[in-house]
């Protein structure tokens, strides 16, 4: 049950004064709110935070106001010039001045007798605005504010300013911000004393306050001491939640899995290579994971080629001797087939049983392997989403791999695990990702990295062109593929577009097959998966050499003797995508080239970000400058996936806070595993406050 003193916060923002159904709707679309299925509430307006302030605080004489700048002037109303009656494009103005000189107020479609009572002749005003100067003149168009003198003290000297929508007026959005802070509740302070003294931190009421009602710009800055106490509590609650569920499953326990490492040996024996030194210490963290009686989760991380394949492998050979059965699940059906080619060697000389399920088998055939696979007679099943459909049972599931966690739900994920008796999970990802990010998206894993390339791999080529040298790469291509080269050629678009200058997949195909002929296929993301499966099955096996393909190629498709990648517009692409889509390349023995294709003038952002890649091959410094340019749903390719955002904390800002939280969430578990202390119901009110009250349940489900 959520905590009555939250109950205010919690109600409709239509329930504050001057909300009503219009107002209402402009702030539905403007908010991002904690609960998005929820209409906007009181707490989602609170935290609507500023992004600049306007500073009223310069108050000249009119003589010396700058011009261009924001003032404030103290004036005596001279006289007031109506537009001619009839004429509405010429503007009402009001001549005004102090000891130093004259100033024109300039006003479009103004009532006159709004202005004749807000600036009557002879009275002292004080006037807000931006002061520009013409001929010699001063001049103000439309004041911000217009006060007398005993309404001065009230007038705000440093004004907010908030992200806004059309229709919505700034003053009726302050005037709601303004009631739903009476509404907020003194709340029991949360956060230990050693945190509040080391980072100087206010109260989460004082830090909303100031937020709100900054005394300068530097108030709003994300180290400043009330940002960064919101963000730091945001963070607590994500990582303390996190920390919650991870509990949960290893008190829900596990089973132990050891192995003679028989069928591991064999494994070993039959790879025409030996492990790196970080692949023998995954390897290492796996199985002393699988030996405890609790629930393995285990985020494996490797760069592009890294050989994550091969300790999954390794993994699943560990649990299929111990009596159980692994599944490996991957995003497309091309990459679970690929998979499955690139481990039958290895798993044949093992004597380990492999079979392949996705929306391709059919009758009999899909009938007799969910038999087997239900009887035990297959020891490993790789496929797609299909694996956890209702149809398919597993006589023992003991381990669930799943590739390229960030393209499933975590409940997708969640139910394959269920298929199985506390089933062990391995998650792997070719995205090298930042540690904020894996703290944020991944914080309830433990995490390995795999962080050296198979020996033999040759260092990728990389190289940026502008586009009006299309014709030079065009006739390279040609001289390539004549030679037996094969080539990526990567477009931003599927088809042409009104709305955009840049060339689609559809053009570019149309372009080189006419210059190139046949040979030249095309893929993207709208094809039927049987159709691009037919296309890459060409690509790959020598029918075409040249594919014309979106981004769907970035993960996971493996074409060894591909060695050159070209991608169009490459300054329209992030970092880590540009890297990834890079790595189809460079996996055989030949020396490969990337050429990043780009239309000029570049930004100052673009450029940097052809820079770093040209001079890395390094993922995960290439995903932390990602972070830093793009910021974290961009990396992970998130923004639209339901993956847990932050409405106040910026991962890419407050990294070091992020740390913290982390450290103080798993301390927290430690002492007050069921938040049932003093302290802990003051942290039960924080998750509420960010959305992350499930967890609670979770205490209450035992």
């Amino acid at each position: 049950m959520r905590p009555d003193i939250l109950n205010p916060l919690f109600s409709p923002v239509s329930r504050l004064a001057g909300v009503g159904p219009r107002v209402g709707q402009m702030l539905s679309k403007l908010l991002t709110r904690i609960d998005p299925d929820a209409e906007p509430r009181v707490l989602d307006l609170l935290f609507h935070l500023p992004f600049a302030v306007i500073d009223r605080s310069l108050q000249p004489a009119i003589e010396a106001a700058p011009t261009g700048s924001v003032v404030t002037l103290e004036v005596t109303v001279d006289r007031h010039q109506p537009p001619p009656r009839g004429n509405r494009r010429v503007p009402y103005r009001v001549t005004c001045h102090d000891d130093t000189g004259t100033i024109t107020l300039t006003f479009f479609h103004a009532k006159g007798d709004w202005l004749q009572r807000s600036l009557p002749v002879g009275s002292k005003r004080f006037v807000s605005g931006k002061v520009e100067w013409f001929n010699g003149r001063a001049s103000m168009v439309h004041p911000d504010h217009i006060v007398d003198a005993a309404d001065f003290g009230s007038m705000p000297l440093i004004e907010p300013v908030y992200p806004m929508t059309a229709g919505l007026a700034r003053k009726t959005l302050l005037k709601a911000i303004g009631e739903a802070l009476t509404l907020v509740p003194e709340l029991e302070e949360w956060l230990s004393e050693p945190t509040i003294a080391d980072r100087a931190f206010p109260t989460f009421n004082a830090a909303l306050r100031a937020m709100h009602h900054p005394a300068s710009a530097e108030d709003l800055r994300p180290h400043a001491s009330p940002r960064a106490r919101l963000a730091y509590d945001e963070l607590l609650a994500s990582q303390l939640a996190i920390a919650l569920v991870r509990d949960h499953q290893k008190r829900a326990g596990g089973e132990v899995r050891r192995a003679e490492g028989v069928l591991r040996q064999r494994i070993l024996d039959a790879l025409p290579f030996t492990l790196t030194e970080s692949q023998v210490a995954a390897l290492a963290d796996i199985e002393a994971d699988m030996a405890r009686p609790e629930r393995m989760l285990r985020l494996l991380q490797g760069d592009v080629g890294a050989g994550k394949t091969v300790v999954a492998l390794l993994a699943a050979a560990t649990v299929i001797e111990s009596g159980a059965q692994t599944a490996l699940m991957a995003p497309t059906e091309l990459l679970a087939r690929q998979h499955a080619q690139s481990v039958s060697e290895a798993a044949a000389a093992a004597r380990i049983t492999v079979a392949v399920l996705t929306g391709r088998e059919k009758g009999a055939e899909r009938e007799t392997l969910l038999a087997d696979l239900e009887h035990g007679a297959i020891d490993l099943l790789i496929g797609t989403h299909a694996l956890f459909q209702s149809a398919v049972t597993f006589k023992n599931l003991g381990l669930v791999v799943v590739d390229e966690q960030h393209r499933f739900g975590v409940h997708q994920r969640l139910a394959l695990t269920t298929k199985g008796r506390a089933t062990d999970v391995l998650v792997m990802t070719a995205t090298p990702i930042p540690r904020t990010l894996v703290l944020t998206y991944y914080g309830d894993m433990d995490v390995s990295r795999l962080t050296e390339k198979p020996a033999g791999r040759l260092p990728i080529e990389t190289r940026a062109m502008p586009l009006d040298r299309l014709g030079d790469v065009v006739d390279r291509v040609r001289a390539a593929v004549e030679t037996g080269a094969k080539a990526y050629w990567i477009c931003p678009l599927v088809e042409d577009s009104d709305e955009s200058d840049l060339v689609s997949a559809e053009a570019r195909h149309a372009a080189l097959t006419k210059t190139l002929g046949p040979v030249v296929g095309l893929i993207h993301g709208r094809m039927r998966a049987d159709e691009r499966d037919r296309i890459m099955r060409a690509f790959r096996d020598g029918d075409l050499s040249v594919l014309v393909s979106t981004t769907v190629v970035e993960v996971g498709v493996d074409v060894r003797d591909a060695t050159i990648m070209i991608v169009e517009h490459a300054e329209r692409f992030g970092l880590a995508q540009l890297h990834q889509l890079r790595g189809r390349v460079g996996r055989g023995e030949k020396r490969s080239t990337c050429l990043l294709l780009y239309k000029a003038p570049l930004g100052e952002v673009a450029r940097e970000r052809l820079s770093i890649l040209r001079d890395s091959e390094d993922g995960f410094r290439i995903a932390e400058n990602d972070l830093r340019l793009r910021g974290g749903g961009e990396v992970l390719g998130t923004r639209q996936s339901g993956l847990p955002g932050f409405v106040v904390a910026l991962p890419e800002a407050h990294a070091d806070l992020m740390e913290a939280a982390h450290r103080e969430a798993l301390a927290i578990v430690t002492d007050d595993p069921g938040l049932s202390s003093p302290r802990g119901q003051a942290l039960r009110a924080l998750l509420y406050l960010f959305g992350r009250d499930a967890a609670i349940r979770l205490l209450r489900a035992g």
